[in-house]
Order: C-alpha cells, then sequence, then structure tokens
C-alpha cells in the first residue's frame, strides 16, 4: 500500500487584530433626543441608555441606530416601560457591563461579578472614574438641562480586554 501525499497550502497570515467596539451611552433624555445627541451616536456598535427614557419613541430612534440596552430610571412609567429591567449584566466583546439608573442602587460587588465597567445616569452629572478596577461612568443628561449642569453623553471604546470611557458635552 502507497502512502498518500498531503499538499498542503499556505493560507496567509493569521489576522491577529482585535476590532475596536464604540458603545453610545446616553442617560435621562426625559422624552427628548436631540439632534446633535443623535449624530454623536451615529456608527456605534451598540448603544446602552442608562434610564429615565421617558417614551418608547426614544427607543425606537436608538435602535434605528445600533443594538440598543437600556435599562428603567425612576421616571420611567406606563406600560411601555413594563418591558424595561431595573438592571442589565451585557456582554460586549471581552467586557462586562452592568447598568442601572440610579448608583445608589447599585446591588452586586461588581469586582466579585467580573464586572469590569458599571453604566449609571439619574444625577444628570458626568462622571468617568475607575474604583478597585472597575470603571464606573455616567454619561450625564442629554436631555432637558438640569440647573448648571451640562448636556452630555458617553462612549465606551472596547478593544479587546480594554475598555475606555469619555464623556461628550453637546451644545443645546
Amino acid at each position: 500500500m502507497k502512502g498518500a501525499a498531503i499538499n498542503v497550502e499556505p493560507v496567509g497570515e493569521e489576522d491577529t487584530t482585535i476590532r475596536e467596539l464604540r458603545i453610545g451611552l446616553i442617560s435621562d433624555t426625559h422624552n427628548l433626543l436631540r439632534p446633535a445627541a443623535l449624530a454623536y451616536l451615529q456608527g456605534c456598535d451598540h448603544i446602552v441608555h442608562a434610564g429615565d427614557i421617558m417614551g418608547a419613541e426614544i427607543l425606537e430612534q436608538l435602535v434605528k441606530i445600533a443594538p440598543t440596552t437600556a435599562v428603567c430610571g425612576n421616571n420611567d412609567l406606563g406600560s411601555w416601560a413594563q418591558a424595561l429591567a431595573e438592571t442589565e449584566l451585557i456582554r460586549l466583546g471581552e467586557i462586562h457591563l452592568y447598568v442601572l439608573h440610579d448608583l445608589a442602587q447599585l446591588d452586586i460587588d461588581p469586582v466579585g461579578a467580573g464586572v469590569q465597567v458599571v453604566v449609571s445616569g439619574h444625577t444628570h452629572r458626568p462622571l468617568a472614574e475607575e474604583r478597585q478596577g472597575v470603571l464606573f461612568v455616567n454619561p450625564g443628561s442629554a436631555g432637558p438641562r438640569r440647573f448648571t449642569l451640562p448636556i452630555s453623553l458617553g462612549e465606551l471604546r472596547i478593544r479587546g480586554t480594554e475598555v475606555q470611557a469619555s464623556i461628550q458635552q453637546i451644545n443645546a
């Protein structure tokens, strides 16, 4: 019996590049989705809304841009809001995000749960800071201006296990 010859053709170098994900962060729209906010979110791979949406129409506009995860805020009432959870744990790329409206109601230990990013809203104050290796992000309020607080949104840039957050103020 003769041995069989195996011809192995090179398939090229393995692609080791990791695609960067852009995650749009928005909160406290209070039924106002500004054109500048919509423009900022264009090109996102995913959108996270941290509550106080106040209308299904807002979510309908966001899902036209990218898949959207939203949680219920304290002002989200009515039958449309019943489909929203108070918290969401999602994985985007290699990063786990925990989303809730009011950070004061955080009901998990993010480190113990393997969460790298906690996204919240409620205060209308933009924030991006690391605590014990967990990135806490509040994109601020993209809806009606409250007091002298800025109108803002945020984004996460995820590349493998690395994540960076930024806040963007928008003009009213």
